[in-house]
């Protein structure tokens, strides 16, 4: 009998499938989001004046939460393969709506969210119609929608503003929690994020996104509902926006047909930013989230240095790019590296 083979694994070369869960974590794109984020945090305490001060991440909370709120299932529909531009005109639609229904006499607060949350639902379903009755490509259809929506605002509401509220809901609104500065209404956007992240990094439904994005064709032939679950994505899409509508108006204490003008570059910007590919297929919503607070705090920080409003633009559009460049750029190298290292003597044998 010939005698065993004894092969010391740890003097064989490490591939990219062998290496370390900490080096894999540590080399992720989320993970360079959050470095960015510490690193905005030191150089603008260091550097500007207020940065470091409570009152300063209260703001950047607050201007971060309609984003992160739409971000979320925005993440969704891109790891789908698909968008939905017509977010902001949906907040604004329903900050008009909600304006509207206030002077005709509506002054149940339950009542008003409600109405907002289904004539989001039902914003987002004209959307998901287009895209999976029609097959019309999802850019195409929500850059249409975008200008509409923001169209029949301005029908609802004209071009004046509803700022009568009652001084109770617009204070609850942005209240702290008791002992901090951090607005309550985090928890909505704590609550909801672990909703959807369970749903995505944790159930078979999540799988099903992820397979819809990498080939839609093969998810169908698998399975997968496509067409359902991407019209219930942009329903949900548009729940969420008129969601964030509600928090908008009272958080500002006005209704107008406006609000929320150009808020989709933010939210695309940040889903992108968080690692999610544009070609659908990838992404996690950890980076996401981590984006969000990176765009708050790098534009209120720039603020903060009397930074013009066109140059804050700039910035937007320039981490817009990089968001799209990074994570390819990050695999292509990755890929590359685990080219050029040499194969294993047992993978060989196995071969």
């Amino acid at each position: 009998m010939a005698p065993e083979t004894v092969i010391d694994l740890a003097a064989q070369p490490r591939t990219s499938r062998q290496r370390p869960p900490w080096l894999r974590t540590f080399a992720s794109w989320e993970t360079t989001v959050v470095l960015a984020l510490v690193l905005v945090i030191l150089i603008g305490s260091a550097t500007i004046d207020g940065v470091g001060d409570p009152r300063f991440y209260r703001f950047v909370i607050l201007e971060a939460i309609p984003i992160a709120l739409i971000a979320l299932p925005m993440t969704l529909i891109v790891i789908t393969g698909e968008i939905d531009l017509s977010v902001a005109s949906t907040v604004g639609l329903t900050c008009s709506a909600m304006g509207a229904l206030w002077q005709a006499g509506v002054t149940s607060l339950p009542l008003l969210i409600l109405v907002s949350l289904v004539l989001g639902a039902v914003l987002g379903a004209v959307n998901g119609v287009f895209v999976t009755v029609f097959g019309l490509p999802s850019l195409a259809v929500t850059i249409g929608t975008l200008a509409l929506y923001r169209g029949l605002a301005f029908v609802v509401l004209g071009d004046k503003a509803v700022a009568d509220y009652p001084v109770s809901w617009t204070t609850n609104m942005i209240a702290p929690i008791p002992g901090t500065v951090v607005p309550w209404f985090v928890l909505v956007v704590a609550v909801l994020a672990l909703l959807f992240g369970v749903l995505l990094h944790a159930t078979p439904i999540g799988r099903a996104l992820y397979a819809i994005g990498n080939n839609a064709e093969a998810a169908a032939y698998s399975g997968i509902a496509v067409l359902r679950t991407k019209f219930w994505l942009f329903v949900a899409t548009g729940a969420v926006s008129a969601l964030a509508g509600v928090f908008w108006t009272f958080r500002f204490a006005s209704a107008r047909a406006d609000n929320a003008d150009g808020l989709e570059l933010s939210v695309v910007a940040a889903v992108l930013l968080g690692g999610v590919s544009i070609f659908g297929g990838r992404g996690a919503l950890l980076g996401v989230i981590a984006a969000v607070a990176l765009l708050g705090t790098l534009r209120n920080a720039l603020q903060l240095a009397d930074v013009p409003a066109n140059a804050l633009t700039i910035v937007t559009g320039t981490l817009l790019i990089l968001s799209v460049v990074g994570p390819n750029l990050v695999r292509t190298v990755r890929e590359r590296l685990r080219r050029r290292q040499p194969t294993p003597p047992m993978e060989r044998t196995q071969r």
